[in-house]
């Protein structure tokens, strides 16, 4: 039976369904920006319900429902992370969502359910242990150890954009220094270029930001100004591949992962040769010689974290 799947996003809800190994329908819908968690889920089951509509199906019709959302999950329930509003105090959304739609839900991290995603039906299909990193606003990580997701004793696994690469060093988001987050972030990137431009330092990085209609530096903003050569924005880039191999190499050490997945929208919109850097930098830093473990481009897209959620659903159901 086909199973749904819903990338839970601070903007959008972003749906598919599943059958065997097909996408057969999706849908996109906005996450609510007001209201409350009963607004959430109402528009959570509103989006499955129109994706199975997309592939012809109904809710009934349906073998499970998975939920990929920021922040911590554990058995079923969210914080909501920094980017979903409504949701101020643990939720549990497995049991609410689940009764709202009539069909077992299940709930991981969003990049677990991408990491699911990847090692199921993407890039990292045949390795019994992997990690994923995606790279966008923020920097978030999934594991698959031994074929399964990775979530700990207490659901906060996979933090990779907080790990500490440098002691001291810039200032992250989550109040702490020297996280991969505060130097690979698109976020992070946009500050560092902010204070070193009001220092003096030239870029063209907000002047391409408002000729492309932008309120703030998006990932195709920052590759613009890498294909002009900008001087602060190839330094910046430098010191984001520094931090994600430095971060990168620490995990493969530790676990001896047979893959490491890169992907998230700055990723990918820097693509090939941003991977490269990386890889560059990562390999004498790790351990085993000559390294054993393979990093690639994520190969689902902006799918990914809804197909993982599907793949999820359906095998806890």
């Amino acid at each position: 039976m086909p199973s749904v799947g819903l990338d839970l996003g601070g903007t959008n809800i972003y749906a598919v369904v599943l059958d065997g190994e097909e996408v057969v329908g999706s849908t996109k819908r906005s996450t609510p920006a007001d209201g409350d968690v009963d607004a959430l889920v109402a528009e959570l089951r509103k989006a499955a319900k129109k994706a199975a509509e997309d592939a012809d199906l109904s809710l009934g019709d349906l073998e499970a429902i998975g939920v990929g959302a920021p922040g911590i999950v554990a058995d079923g329930t969210i914080d909501g992370g920094p980017n979903v509003r409504g949701v101020r105090e643990r939720f549990p959304l497995a049991t609410v969502l689940g009764e709202a739609a009539g069909v077992p839900v299940s709930v991981v991290n969003d990049v677990t359910a991408a990491a699911i995603g990847e090692h199921r039906l993407g890039a990292a299909q045949g390795a019994a242990n992997s990690l994923t990193v995606f790279v966008g606003t923020g920097v978030g990580g999934g594991l698959v150890l031994d074929g399964q997701p990775y979530e700990g004793g207490h659901g906060g696994a996979g933090e990779f954009g907080h790990m500490i690469v440098r002691q001291g060093g810039a200032m992250c988001g989550c109040g702490r220094r020297g996280c991969v987050e505060a130097y690979a972030g698109r976020r992070g990137l946009e500050m560092a270029a902010e204070r070193a431009n009001a220092g003096g330092r030239s870029t063209r990085l907000f002047e391409i930001a408002e000729d492309k209609g932008k309120d703030r530096v998006t990932s195709g903003v920052v590759r613009a100004a890498l294909a002009e050569d900008d001087e602060l924005v190839t330094a910046l880039l430098g010191e984001a591949a520094e931090a994600l191999a430095a971060g990168i190499a620490t995990a493969v050490n530790l676990l001896d992962l047979d893959v490491v997945v890169l992907g998230g929208g700055l990723a990918d919109k820097l693509g090939e040769p941003f991977r490269a850097d990386i890889e560059r930098v990562m390999a004498p830093l790790l351990f085993l010689q000559p390294p054993e473990v393979r990093l690639v481009r994520a190969a689902l897209g902006d799918a990914g974290g809804a197909i993982g959620a599907a793949v999820v659903g359906r095998e806890r159901a």
